[in-house]
């Protein structure tokens, strides 16, 4: 009898284990926009999902929270449960957001783990092609000249353009005014009306417009999507050779174990995907597969460089 008892609690047990041991996801995963339907990592992440379904069979639901440059997503994923069904999708901008509005570092930064970074969009600087400083001599010289006056336009004071900027001033020991607007094309609009001279961006962002030139890009090689636009290190301005603007995937901490690692390991196959490929590097954007021990060293230099040039430069305290 206890034989039989024995064997009924076995079977029991056995048909129990695929619900409680199940292998995530076993559910929809929410993937949480910053940003508006449209928006730039917006629509990297409906393209990622989109080319991981090549290699999951996971359902995603991509959801838009925006507000106060990214805050909002970021407390409407950290009050969620810790169980790897939502995901923040995150860029650079976020970490400079959480400084510059003086938020807990611990709850807004490290409250997640930083467990899938997608790409690196190289920092540039970008002139009207019909303004007579298109070139980095030419901007150069005349900042010299005007002795903080000359004006540089991007969006967001206190963002990653920013803070490219910031540091180009001091790395090349010149002096301007930065123009902040809503958006990055509104930006670029005033640079054509003559109401700046430089715009702080990405290539992608010249992409389908006419009239703008690329003076200086912050990587180690010139991009081959513009041959033609050298880097800083050419240009003799040292220390500017990896800014750029990430995109990527966070989880708040304390999710399982076995869905970062699920994350990663999707990543990979995506970044090795051809039409993943294509999509960024059409614009001159970088693909990496960064996991969680990189994606956190990165996320860790961008709050000591960020905390640095917007102290230096009264943004915070």
């Amino acid at each position: 009898m206890k034989r039989i008892t024995a064997v009924v609690c076995l079977v029991f047990l056995m048909a129990l284990a695929p619900a409680a041991f199940a292998a995530y996801p076993e559910k929809p995963v929410r993937v949480v926009n910053y940003v508006g339907p449209g928006g730039l990592m917006d629509v990297t992440s409906r393209k990622f999902v989109s080319i991981a379904a090549k290699y999951t069979d996971a359902t995603f639901v991509v959801e838009n929270k925006e507000g106060a440059g990214g805050l909002v997503g970021m407390q409407a994923v950290l009050e969620q449960p810790a169980d790897g069904y939502t995901v923040f999708a995150a860029t650079t901008s976020n970490i400079a957001k959480v400084l510059t509005s003086k938020k807990d570092v611990n709850e807004f930064i490290w409250g997640f783990e930083w467990i899938a970074m997608l790409m690196q969009d190289p920092e540039c600087l970008i002139a009207a092609k019909d303004n007579p400083l298109n070139t980095w001599e030419a901007v150069h010289k005349d900042a010299m000249e005007k002795n903080g006056a000359q004006l540089w336009t991007g969006p967001a004071a206190g963002g990653n353009d920013h803070l490219l900027a910031m540091k180009v001033w001091d790395k090349s020991g010149m002096s301007a005014k930065w123009i902040p607007y809503s958006t990055g094309p509104e930006a670029m609009m005033a640079l054509l009306s003559g109401q700046g001279v430089v715009y702080v961006g990405n290539a992608a962002d010249i992409g389908g417009r006419e009239g703008f030139s690329i003076i200086a890009v912050a990587r180690k090689e010139r991009l081959k999507k513009f041959p033609d636009a050298p880097t800083f290190i050419e240009l003799g301005v040292e220390g500017l050779e990896e800014e750029a603007m990430w995109r990527g995937f966070a989880m708040k901490k304390g999710s399982p174990e076995e869905a970062m690692v699920w994350w990663e390991e999707l990543l990979k196959k995506v970044a090795a995907d051809p039409e993943w490929k294509e999509f960024l590097e059409k614009d001159g954007i970088d693909v990496v597969d960064y996991g969680r021990e990189k994606f956190n060293a990165q996320v860790q230099k961008d709050i000591d460089n960020f905390t640095v040039y917007l102290k230096k430069y009264g943004l915070i305290k």
